[in-house]
C-alpha cells in the first residue's frame, strides 16, 4: 500500500494509470530527483496557506484552486476522452465529501497552530489508512513491521501532544492542541478517503475521475462553509495570485500528472518510502520561512511519527529487499540461483 499524496490529491495508486511499455521499473536517480522534488512542492502546500492567511483566508485559498485545477482537469479528460462513469458516483461523492472535509479541518488547524505542526498531523494519514485497510481487505493485513511502525508513530502523536508545560497552561497553547488536534483529524480524513478508493468501484477508475470527484467535493463543501463562517476575506495582490498559483497549478494539478508518470514507469512500493519526507520537509520550511518555533516534544514526536510512516509506507519495498537478499545467500551458500516467493517481513 502506497499513500503519497498531498492532502489536495487522490491516494493515486489505489486507481490505475495508463499502461506504460512494460513493467514498472526500479527506483533510479531520476525518480529519486523527481520524488523529492515532489515532496518539496507538497510540504510548501501548508506553508504557503499559512503565510498567506492574512491576505486570504485558507479555506477559501483552497476553495478557488480546487475550481482552477478542476477546470485544467476537465480539459485534460476532455483531450483524452475521458469522463465521469455513472455507476462510480456513489463513492466518488463519499471520496469528495472526505477530501472536503479534512479540508475544512486543515483550513481551520491553519488558524490555530503551526504550519509545520498540520503537515506532520495531516501527513499520519498512511497509518489510518492501513488500519482502515487491514479491515476491510484480507490483501492488506498487516505485518509485525507495519504495527510496530503504527505503535512508533501513536507515540509520536502523544508524545507531541503533551506539549511544553507552559505553552500548554497558556491560552495560546491551547489553542495550538486544538489545532493540532484538526490537523490530526484531517489525517483521518485523508486516511478514510483511502478506504473509500480502495474498497469501492473507484478502484478501477482512472485517476483523473478520482480526482476530479475529489476537486469537486473540495468546492462545494468549502465554499459554503467559508461563507457561514465569515472566512471570506481576500485582498487581491500579487502575492495572492502568485500563492494562487502555486495551489493550483503546481500541486493541485501539475503534481498530480507527475505523479501519474512516476507510477507508470516505476514501482510504486518503492515511491512510497520517499512518504516521510514531506512531512519533514514541513517541519523544517516551517521553522525556516515562517520562523516557527519548535519545542522539543514536538521534535520529538515528529521523529517518532516520521519512522512510523516510513515503515509502514516503506513495508512493501524492505521487505522485497529483504527477500532478494535471502535469496542471494541461499544461492551463494547451495550453489546455484534460488528463489522463495513466501520470504517476507512478518
Amino acid at each position: 500500500m502506497t499513500t503519497l499524496g498531498t492532502g489536495s490529491l487522490p491516494t493515486l495508486p489505489t486507481a490505475p494509470v495508463a499502461v506504460w511499455p512494460g513493467s514498472p521499473t526500479a527506483v533510479d536517480p531520476r525518480a529519486v530527483g523527481v520524488m523529492t522534488l515532489l515532496c518539496l512542492t507538497w510540504s510548501l502546500q501548508q506553508i504557503s496557506l499559512k503565510a498567506i492567511a492574512p491576505q486570504i483566508s485558507p479555506m477559501l485559498m483552497v476553495a478557488i484552486r480546487s475550481a482552477v485545477a478542476l477546470v485544467l482537469l476537465i480539459g485534460l479528460m476532455q483531450q483524452r476522452g475521458e469522463g465521469l462513469a455513472r455507476h462510480r458516483w456513489k463513492p466518488g461523492a463519499w471520496a469528495g465529501a472526505l477530501f472536503g472535509l479534512e479540508y475544512v479541518l486543515v483550513s481551520q488547524a491553519l488558524q490555530l497552530t503551526h504550519a509545520s505542526h498540520v503537515v506532520v498531523f495531516l501527513y499520519t494519514a498512511p497509518i489510518f489508512a492501513a488500519l482502515g485497510l487491514h479491515a476491510r481487505l484480507p490483501s492488506e493485513r498487516l505485518g509485525l513491521v507495519q504495527w510496530a511502525g503504527i505503535g512508533l508513530a501513536f507515540a509520536g502523536i502523544a508524545a507531541a501532544f503533551l506539549g511544553e508545560p507552559s505553552s500548554v497552561a497558556s491560552g495560546a497553547g491551547g489553542r495550538a492542541m486544538l489545532g493540532d488536534a484538526l490537523a490530526l483529524l484531517a489525517g483521518v480524513a485523508w486516511g478514510a478517503t483511502t478506504v473509500t478508493i480502495r474498497c469501492s468501484t473507484l478502484a478501477a477508475a482512472p485517476p483523473t475521475e478520482t480526482l476530479s470527484y475529489q476537486l469537486l467535493g473540495a468546492l462545494v463543501l468549502l465554499v459554503p462553509v467559508a461563507w457561514l463562517t465569515g472566512q471570506w476575506h481576500i485582498e487581491w495582490s500579487h502575492a495572492v495570485m502568485a500563492h494562487l498559483g502555486f495551489q493550483s497549478v503546481i500541486v493541485s494539478f501539475a503534481s498530480f500528472l507527475t505523479w501519474c508518470w512516476l507510477l507508470r514507469r516505476y514501482l510504486a512500493s518503492q515511491l512510497g518510502v520517499f512518504s516521510f519526507l514531506t512531512p519533514l520537509f514541513g517541519v523544517v520550511l516551517g521553522a525556516w520561512l515562517l520562523q516557527e518555533r519548535l519545542e522539543g516534544s514536538f521534535i520529538v514526536g515528529s521523529a517518532f511519527v516520521l519512522v512510523g510512516i516510513g515503515l509502514v509506507s516503506g513495508h512493501a519495498a524492505l521487505s522485497k529487499r529483504l527477500a532478494s537478499a535471502a535469496d542471494r545467500d541461499t544461492g551463494n551458500r547451495d550453489g546455484r540461483p534460488h528463489s522463495d516467493p513466501k520470504v517476507k517481513i512478518r
